[in-house]
């Protein structure tokens, strides 16, 4: 039998399976594994082999792996309880090995936990280069106030909405760090923390943000209050609005917690995982991410069908709704190799609409125009002005339709016979209602082959100088 190597290094441990005091490479194993001495052990391994030594008043040795740093190290470690009277361990290490790690891609995984991120937001909000907010979605109750104030004030920096803890300061700060800021939300009394993900080419400067609110609490339970006698009429309209109503805020948070565990399994973020079962993550998330987008969906298919659904008109320039709608997706067409061509700087168009919805139909004519376009292709988006109407023009170079597919294009749940795109068919009815809505419509050119041009029509604006 060899004989016993020798210690390198002694630690002792306390009831509590707190490090109290260590020799060098046991302290610097600690401190590199984010842990502090006195402070709970920090590797996992060593920390299991310490709590049951100590419960079950037993000596045990074993190897243990930690990951510190950019090095893996293995480690022979024996644990006994202490003789000395004292509740806790001794432990000594007996065998030190390290192992360089290879580089971790980091722009990856950060894009992998962005996405994860953004499946649990309850508000995302569209920004432009100078945190302006351009666009928000809230679905949380005690969102909807902050929601409210962000939409009512497009244009003006997201900070001034929100209280940043530790910082009165309102002005907009360099987005690295407002990234992960702790914030306070008028109307929640949730904590909120704050993510800021920029949209830009590699290499160069944001050229806009997307803003994700996200809270480690659960949405506090409504108080009950007693029955009244509601309104007959309005009862029956607020149960036509079941979905967005109760269905869609019931399901959003349990789904986005579903597609990012999926996510984090798919991506091997929890650990090593066989390609099989990463496959069958991957599977469930893309799942997720469907059902998720039919809920939303189904909820503004309820709004734009009911009886009593009107739009806030407002004046509105269409030439630059064009180019923000283009800024929200241009990183996805560059993904796809796909070059979007907004309205130049300087073009105007003014017209009579609803700022949000018309963004709404854009955001949905330039996403179908992009997700069915070739690689390597272009994208235009074009503005016109005739007869006292005000016209937006997105045009691709797709496959195209037929005449018997652009009459059924604008149907509700017509895909035109494809499948696995994601898409639910609602799209493109949905956003046909919602011209018509502003007393606009909503009409196809087409050709096999010759790609699509999309027509948004709309009332210009009678007073707006030409």
């Amino acid at each position: 039998m060899s004989p016993k190597q020798p210690a390198l290094a002694r630690a002792l441990s306390d009831g509590d399976d707190q490090l109290v005091s260590a020799d060098e490479a046991l302290a610097d194993l600690q401190l590199r594994c984010g842990g502090e001495v006195p402070g709970t052990i920090a590797v996992p391994a060593l920390l299991e082999a310490v709590r049951k030594a100590r419960r079950y008043q037993l000596k045990l040795a074993r190897a243990i792996t930690a990951q510190a740093d950019d090095e893996s190290v293995t480690a022979w470690v024996e644990v006994e309880p202490r003789q000395d009277g004292e509740q806790g361990c001794e432990i000594v290490l007996r065998n030190w090995q390290t192992q360089a790690l290879p580089p971790e891609n980091l722009d990856a995984t950060q894009v992998l936990r962005a996405g994860i991120n953004r499946h649990l937001a309850e508000l995302t909000a569209v920004l432009d280069a100078r945190q302006n907010v351009l666009a928000v979605d809230a679905e949380a109750s005690d969102l909807q106030e902050l929601a409210g104030a962000m939409t009512a004030s497009l244009g003006q920096g997201w900070t001034q909405f929100v209280e940043i803890d530790g910082n009165n300061h309102r002005q907009p700060m360099h987005w690295r760090l407002l990234d992960g800021a702790m914030l306070r939300v008028p109307g929640s009394e949730r904590s909120w923390r704050a993510s800021l993900y920029p949209r830009a080419a590699p290499g160069a400067a944001p050229d806009g943000f997307d803003l994700c609110l996200t809270s480690d609490e659960p949405l506090p339970e409504p108080a009950c209050e007693p029955e009244t006698d509601a309104d007959e009429e309005s009862e029956a309209q607020a149960n036509r609005r079941l979905i967005g109503r109760d269905v869609a805020p019931a399901l959003r948070l349990p789904i986005a917690r579903i597609i990012a565990n999926a996510e984090t399994i798919r991506t091997r973020l929890a650990g090593p995982l066989a390609a099989e079962y990463a496959d069958y993550a991957a599977d469930i998330a893309a799942a997720g991410q469907h059902l998720l987008a039919l809920l939303d969906d189904l909820a503004d298919l309820e709004v734009v069908e009911a009886e009593e659904f009107k739009t806030a008109p407002d004046r509105i320039d269409l030439a630059d709704v064009a180019r923000r709608a283009a800024g929200i997706l241009g990183v996805r067409a560059r993904e796809n190799g796909i070059v979007v061509d907004p309205p130049r700087a300087g073009e105007t168009l003014p017209a009579v609409a609803e700022f949000r919805r018309v963004l709404q139909v854009l955001l949905n004519l330039l996403g179908n125009a992009i997700r069915y376009s070739p690689a390597n292709s272009q994208v235009w988006i074009r503005i016109e002005a005739e007869g006292g109407r005000a016209r937006v023009i997105v045009a691709d170079q797709g496959p195209g339709l037929a005449a018997e597919q652009q009459a059924r294009v604008f149907e509700k749940f017509e895909r035109l016979g494809r499948s696995g795109d994601g898409g639910s068919g609602l799209g493109l009815y949905i956003s046909r209602r919602l011209a018509r809505a502003m007393g606009g419509e909503l009409s196809v050119e087409s050709a096999p082959g010759q790609g699509a041009r999309f027509i948004l029509d709309l009332p210009a604006d009678p007073e707006a100088r030409v």
